[in-house]
């Protein structure tokens, strides 16, 4: 019974540090990959004008930069605002 719920309280904890961290794309630093499968209403397209305008003009400095790219409106940036990280680091949360 204790084996049992040791097992239960380590699945608990991997469910809830992958719930934690889950769903947030870095838009300064992801690729176009992550940013298409991390992002609602952006596909391989939308993630490559991600990937082409930061290339293009620099990091963002805000989320509402987002929608200097082509094909990305204020929907894409609505649905996404939780998930939305700027940050200059090298790191991809």
């Amino acid at each position: 019974m204790e084996r049992l719920m040791l097992r239960a309280m380590a699945l608990g904890a991997m469910l809830f540090t992958g719930l934690v961290n889950a769903g947030t794309v870095n838009i300064n630093t992801a690729d176009a990959e992550t940013l298409a499968s991390e992002l609602e209403g952006v596909g391989a397209a939308r993630a490559e004008a991600i990937v082409e305008y930061r290339q293009r003009v620099g990091r963002f400095d805000t989320a509402e930069q987002l929608l200097d790219v082509t094909g990305v409106g204020p929907r894409v940036l609505e649905w996404n605002a939780d998930r939305i990280v700027v940050s200059s680091g090298g790191d991809s949360d």
